[in-house]
């Protein structure tokens, strides 16, 4: 009876075993499919892509006709490096993504892709975008674009994000920074046109991301990040969104104020602020639940149709011969 008892007792254990074999397996086999899914997210896609969108619009802004090799080469560059930054941020901030709902399903949080191989994965890239910029394009934008890249991944992750409601009006110098690349690296110099550009990013970014806070508002109180919204209150946030989305119409004229830009840009970014403009009077006097996320989901069509106007603009009045 003993002896059978072990020897059920023996099975049960060998099917146990079986089973967890069986599991580990299956576990590791998703992992091993998902593993580029995971990899491509640590670089935060759809952000590289705005960034890049921007940093492309630079590059045909300048009075010099950019070759297509020459546009592909920057673009490969710049867009290596910030996804480096943005497989950075995810190591930084694995302890503060797990705890928030927008984030707590990316990679590293979750353990998908170690510390370790999301670093390394990192480095590899921003070494091999720094390389193609200093070899193919020009040491300016080499080096503008690591100063970007520490500037995003170091002084905002590291620092800023966690030391005052201002992170992401400071930190945002490093975000507009892509049409002064893509500038530089067709020109090899800086020009006021340019820096123009990066103003009108930098003073896009709050009210864009301070949407999101609001919305986010309990999950950043939760990990301990000083957003406005958790420091100031929902209610100053909203003011600050649409004094900023006013500065940020003064701030979209100036291209046409210079003679950068022609009818076309004036008129189509006058509609596109009086839009973002509107949705944040609703936003401060008529919000619903889901009005801050609307905002900062319009914010986002409004930088990209903003600097496809420009270039547009800029063909329709200066062409390329």
């Amino acid at each position: 009876m003993a002896r059978n008892s072990v020897s059920i007792s023996n099975e049960t254990v060998g099917a146990s075993k079986a089973e967890v074999e069986a599991s580990n397996q299956t576990v590791n086999s998703i992992r091993k499919a998902a593993s580029w899914a995971d990899y491509w997210a640590l670089t935060k896609p759809k952000v590289v892509a705005l960034i890049l969108l921007t940093a492309v619009v630079g590059m045909y802004l300048t009075e010099i006709v950019p070759s297509l090799l020459q546009v592909a080469v920057a673009t490969l560059g710049i867009g290596l490096m910030a996804g480096g930054a943005a497989a950075i941020n995810h190591v930084l901030d694995r302890r503060i993504d797990i705890q928030m709902a927008r984030t707590y399903h990316r990679p590293v949080a979750q353990g998908r892709v170690s510390s370790g191989a999301a670093l390394a994965f990192a480095l590899t890239l921003s070494a091999m975008g720094f390389a193609i910029l200093l070899v193919w394009v020009n040491a300016l934008t080499a080096w503008l674009t690591l100063a970007s890249l520490l500037g995003y991944a170091v002084v905002y992750t590291v620092w800023l994000k966690r030391a005052t409601p201002q992170n992401i009006v400071i930190g945002g110098l490093a975000g507009a920074m892509p049409p002064l690349l893509g500038w530089t690296a067709i020109t090899g110099e800086f020009h006021g046109h340019a820096l123009l550009l990066v103003m009108i990013i930098f003073v896009w970014t709050p009210p864009h991301f301070w949407a999101l806070a609001i919305h986010r508002r309990d999950d950043y109180a939760k990990a301990g990040v000083p957003m406005l919204p958790v420091t100031h209150g929902i209610e100053f946030t909203k003011i600050c969104i649409l004094l900023y989305t006013l500065l940020l119409t003064l701030v979209c004229v100036l291209p046409w104020a210079v003679g950068m830009s022609g009818l076309l840009y004036l008129f189509g970014a006058t509609l596109l602020n009086l839009r973002f403009i509107q949705w944040a009077w609703r936003l401060k006097f008529r919000p619903s639940a889901q009005t801050a996320l609307h905002c900062f989901h319009f914010s986002i069509s409004h930088l990209m149709w903003l600097f496809v106007l420009i270039l547009a603009d800029h063909w329709i009045n200066y062409g390329y011969s």
